[in-house]
């Protein structure tokens, strides 16, 4: 008989040595993969620094350079800066296009984007992108100059009070305010009075509630009523007072169309009603000059697409489809002491949610609901009653006072105490029920010179491309 065991042994050894050269080809590319996907992770990392460099430089250019979108050059961009590593090495670089976003010819915003490149994988990049700006009210569900208490229930965006916050919702946001100490007394809910930490309540979430935090300025938001004037008068909508002395409450309605334009009427007569002001400018019932009996047209007018602001240096009253950035305001600057409303009689609604849209409604005094809006009312805006209350005045006569939901999408900023639901005897009136969310999309880009919280330029938005 033949031996087999030679030819046999032989034949493993080829077969093992070729298992054994496929796993070693295995792990040899799969150990160059694992090496190759490491300096991908460390080259995007190092362009990702390199970028945020180029705009934490751009945000330090500007707090020494306000305004300027040319990077120091004069000329237009993109702007590319060698990046340094600490030794004094060239780690990279970063190439930076800047936008600045203007209304009436005044810049608003800054956009920068950065593009980020390690000097040794120059086909690796990052782009990073961000906005600068005066952080805005819009930044905020509500801010009041006041005390405040909010019931029971989701909240949705931050809140701020100068004073004190009674909290018992359930907020999604950042809570502040800006006291260490408040007298909480029977209208907060507390009988006997005592006083209180800055925020308290049963609320959820408290780790975000902060006191005390800086105030925010109402003043410096009548300090421009001056030049929003000037400004509406160049290029924008301005409107003259049509009040007088012996009739106070006279003004303008403005109804804003579906195609850009604004329906403006001038309020000739008012049906006189009986309501307790939500201002508590009165410690009773007193004469209420909200309802427009009588109006004449003025005309319809396109409303400037690179100045949306309309200046009404009288009362106002306003509804309609907003469908661009819009700012109105009702302010008097001529004589003093006089300071106007706006009221909302009907639905304010935008006819995009993308943040193409906006509306901000400053009232140097109130800014209402008018006892004939609809039962069920939509408004969506920044609404800024700068000295007065925003809120429905108290009517005890139907269809004025009880209504329904009242949906806002947006912002409320009052100096008073908010007042949108009565309880008076053994009834109530206004809005019970209803919700009021944050706007995201206009939070960080506004309508045209919407009042900021603070002076100073600011990442407000930043986002990796």
């Amino acid at each position: 008989m033949k031996n087999h065991s030679r030819g046999s042994i032989m034949l493993l050894v080829i077969v093992f040595s070729a298992i054994f050269f496929t796993l070693l080809v295995a792990l040899s590319s799969f150990v160059l993969a694992q090496n190759r996907a490491q300096n991908d992770t460390r080259s995007k990392s190092e362009a990702f620094n390199i970028a945020e460099a180029g705009l934490d430089h751009y945000r330090w250019y500007l707090s020494h350079f306000p305004g300027d979108i040319t990077d120091g050059t004069g000329h237009a961009g993109p702007y590319v800066h060698t990046f340094h590593d600490p030794e004094g090495g060239t780690a990279g670089n970063y190439s930076l296009s800047i936008l600045g976003n203007s209304a009436c010819g005044v810049i608003q915003s800054i956009d920068t984007t950065s593009i980020g490149t390690a000097s040794d994988t120059p086909s690796i990049s990052t782009t990073l992108w961000a906005r600068y700006a005066r952080p805005s009210v819009a930044r905020y569900n509500m801010i009041l100059n006041t005390s405040v208490w909010f019931g029971g229930g989701p909240i949705y965006g931050p809140l701020h009070s100068n004073g004190g916050i009674k909290m018992d919702g359930d907020p999604d946001a950042p809570v502040t305010s800006s006291i260490s100490s408040w007298t909480c007394d029977y209208s907060f809910g507390c009988s006997p009075s005592r006083t209180v930490t800055g925020i308290f309540g049963s609320g959820t979430n408290q780790n975000m509630w902060k006191f005390p935090t800086p105030q925010t300025d109402f003043a410096a938001i009548a300090s421009s009523f001056t030049s929003l004037k000037t400004t509406a008068q160049s290029s924008g909508l301005y409107f003259a007072r049509t009040s007088t002395a012996s009739k106070p409450y006279l003004g303008y309605h403005l109804i804003f169309n579906a195609n850009n334009t604004v329906t403006v009427r001038k309020v000739t007569t008012i049906t006189t009603l009986s309501s307790y002001p939500a201002d508590g400018s009165a410690s009773s019932f007193v004469s209420d000059y909200t309802l427009i009996n009588n109006e004449s047209n003025v005309g319809t007018y396109a409303i400037p697409a690179n100045c949306g602001v309309i200046f009404v240096e009288d009362n106002a009253w306003i509804e309609g489809t907003i469908t661009q950035k819009v700012t109105v305001i009702a302010a008097n600057v001529v004589n003093p002491g006089v300071n106007p409303n706006i009221v909302v009689p009907n639905n304010l609604v935008y006819s995009a949610f993308d943040g193409s849209v906006g509306l901000t409604a400053i009232a140097s005094h109130n800014l209402l609901i008018g006892p004939n809006a609809p039962t069920n009312l939509t408004m969506d805006g920044i609404f800024v009653a700068q000295s007065g209350a925003f809120g429905v005045n108290l009517y005890t006569t139907s269809p004025y006072s009880q209504k329904g939901n009242l949906n806002m999408l947006g912002t409320v900023v009052t100096m008073l105490r908010p007042v949108t639901y009565w309880m008076y005897w053994s009834t109530w009136a206004g809005y019970p029920g209803g919700t009021s969310v944050f706007d995201r999309q206009n939070s960080t880009n506004p309508p045209p010179f919407t009042p900021t919280t603070s002076t100073q330029w600011q990442f407000v938005d930043w986002q990796q491309k």
